[in-house]
């Protein structure tokens, strides 16, 4: 190479330089995980080398046999590992290895206890790549040419891993990148041919080109490289394999591979199919939710290969969005090899693919729940929020999405969502032919709300929904089973045949007697509501909100304006208490000021308990401390 030229200085990025330090020191005790790391990101190159050159074939630069390379010297202290992919320019560089552009960045730093074993699982799931080469090293040299530049557009980057990095250009006649690693005192190990040899055999046997070493061979007590290549790894897709000849292991590390984590899998699906459309899938549920789950905008994890050569990562129409988190690889042997992320939106190939991998994905869950439900218990903390998006994207899948959902309730008054429907339906009474929940911005608010009151009283389970998703998931869920969903909150409630003659006739006898009262609440709260009624909800409280049987929720309407969309002001029915002193206490006021606020206040403490904001908070407390001076 030649004298470089253009060289500067610059400072990592604050995130990287902290992330540096905690890698270093929480996974130094599994450091070989490093050569995996950056075996990996050499396989990815050689995959987007493969895919652009599909359209431009000069990008091979007359080198179309793909391979890794990875050599040690004893003397120097290096490891070196070296690709001929796609390679990098010196704004790429830039990009990738001095900033970490990751949704949830900060999301993941808070999350960092000090305690390393807890540290270390979070690192890996965050993904660190590249930096891992600072485990055993404490100076990185990488060179790195993008393929289809001249020589002298070569990019050497450098750094000891504190607090900043040099950039030069220099020449580099091949294209691809050369990663050397100048090792730590203490490192030796990775100075063996056949400790690399056995690591890249543990960790990295699935990856589907050649990583070649020099062989070696022992000289006076010493291992010397010969000059014959020797190809380390199986070099064979792993999907492509029988079942029947891959080891639990070998899947566990090909799922590191795909997905860039640096935990086992918690399950898997691996098929073949043919007929129609002939395909390989093999596809993996994380253990650990990643930081950025819930950006809908975030890359997928699907890789698609054609007859065994990558075609795209983040193949976003393999996989629907509520099955966001699924990894893996799709390897088809009909549709064409120079395939566009354009001609997948319009392929009915593409479709037929989608509906079996997701049906794979589906019945793995399934069989999860059924068999192993503390495993799904796990699954369903991680991923549950994001299943709940099911129903109202995948109409098809809708009632076998529906039982993999899992609910609060009464029937546990706890906060964990333990609760199926086919659980609840299996508890239903005897006449009763709804499913019952209530939404709200919190459990306490759920479980509190005045609203449950006739269902506890009557041993009626009711759902509790405090996702924000839930209000998404109630609306496209209208049965399951043939069972109504049914909002305790909304319309006027009919509780059927769980209601005997005489409780009818004694809510009618209150309607009737009540009547004069009812019209004088509406009269007086005006515009507030849209109808003023006895309820049969209530036991304990005076009043509750109620809103109509067609109407947006009042628990969406806040949500959709606390996130400053539009949402209509829709007017409650307010329901009263017969049974209440405070209601007994407004059908005897003859001060028509007092009864006003005594209506007001009730209106007000109806709105609280739902989670509702106060349009006067100050005429509410002044109404309040008004009657409060007036006990005895």
């Amino acid at each position: 190479m030649t004298e470089s030229v253009q060289k500067e200085t610059l400072g990592f990025q604050a995130e990287v330089k902290q992330l540096l330090q905690l890698m270093i020191h929480s996974l130094y005790s599994n450091k070989e995980i490093f050569l995996r790391e950056l075996i990996s990101n050499a396989s990815d190159a050689a995959d987007k080398l493969r895919f652009e050159a599909l359209s431009d074939a000069a990008l091979y630069e007359n080198d179309s046999e793909l391979k890794i390379r990875v050599a040690y010297d004893k003397a120097a202290r290096t490891l070196t590992i070296t690709d001929n992919g796609i390679g990098m320019n010196r704004q790429e560089v830039i990009d990738n290895i001095g900033t970490i552009a990751k949704s949830g960045t900060r999301e993941f730093f808070s999350q960092l206890s000090g305690d390393q074993k807890k540290d270390a699982a979070l690192i890996g799931q965050f993904g660190v790549g590249f930096y891992s080469a600072f485990i055993v090293a404490d100076k990185v040299t990488l060179t790195t040419r993008r393929a289809g530049l001249t020589a002298e557009h070569g990019v050497r980057w450098e750094s000891a891993g504190e607090g900043d990095f040099t950039l030069e250009t220099v020449e580099k006649p091949t294209r691809g990148t050369e990663i050397v690693l100048h090792l730590r005192e203490g490192d030796d190990e990775f100075l063996s041919d056949w400790k690399i040899k056995s690591t890249i055999r543990k960790y990295s046997d699935h990856i589907t080109l050649p990583i070649v070493m020099k062989k070696s061979e022992w000289k006076d007590g010493q291992e010397v490289p010969t000059d014959e290549d020797e190809t380390v790894n199986r070099a064979s897709a792993l999907w492509a394999r029988s079942k029947s000849d891959i080891t639990e292991e070998e899947y566990n590390e090909f799922y590191k591979h795909v997905a860039h984590d640096f935990e086992p899998p918690l399950a898997w699906s691996h098929n073949r199919m043919e007929g129609k459309q002939e395909y390989i899938s093999l596809l993996y549920v994380p253990a650990k939710a990643p930081f950025d789950l819930y950006d809908r905008e975030r890359r997928h994890g699907i890789k698609l290969y054609v007859k065994r050569v990558f075609i795209m990562d983040d193949a976003e129409k393999l996989m629907p969005q509520y099955l966001r988190f699924v990894r893996g690889v799709i390897d088809s042997a009909d549709l064409p090899l120079n395939v566009s992320r354009e001609i997948l939106q319009h392929s009915k190939d593409i479709d037929a693919i989608k509906a079996g991998s997701v049906k794979k994905v589906l019945g793995l869950l399934e069989d999860m729940a059924e068999n192993e439900p503390e495993k799904y218990a796990g699954f369903w903390k991680e991923f549950g929020r994001v299943l709940k998006e099911g129903p109202g994207e995948d109409f098809a899948n809708r009632e076998k999405i529906a039982g993999l959902i899992r609910f609060a309730s009464t029937h546990t008054d706890t906060e964990e969502q333990i609760v199926s429907l086919k659980d609840y339906i299996g508890r239903m009474k005897e006449g009763q032919e709804a499913i019952y929940y209530i939404t709200a911005d919190s459990f306490a608010a759920a479980k509190h709300s005045p609203h449950l009151e006739i269902f506890r009283k009557k041993g009626i389970e009711v759902l509790l929904l405090s996702d924000r998703v839930d209000e998404w998931l109630v609306g496209s869920l209208p049965e399951f089973e043939g069972k109504k969903l049914q909002s305790v909150a909304k319309g006027d409630l009919d509780l059927g045949k769980l209601e005997d003659e005489a409780e009818k006739e004694e809510q009618k006898k209150a309607e009737d007697a009540l009547k004069p009262l009812v019209d004088r609440i509406k009269n007086t709260l005006g515009d507030k509501v849209k109808e003023v009624r006895v309820t049969h909800r209530l036991t304990d409280s005076p009043a509750c909100l109620v809103t109509g049987e067609g109407d947006m929720s009042a628990n969406l309407e806040r949500l959709l304006k606390a996130a400053g969309q539009d949402a209509p002001n829709t007017r409650p029915t307010f329901e009263i208490n017969p049974q209440h002193g405070l209601v007994n206490r407004l059908q005897n006021e003859t001060d028509d000021a007092r009864f006003a606020d005594l209506a007001a206040l009730l209106f007000d403490q109806a709105l609280l308990a739902e989670g509702g904001q106060l349009e006067d908070p100050a005429s509410f407390v002044r109404r309040l401390n008004g009657l409060l001076v007036q006990l005895p």
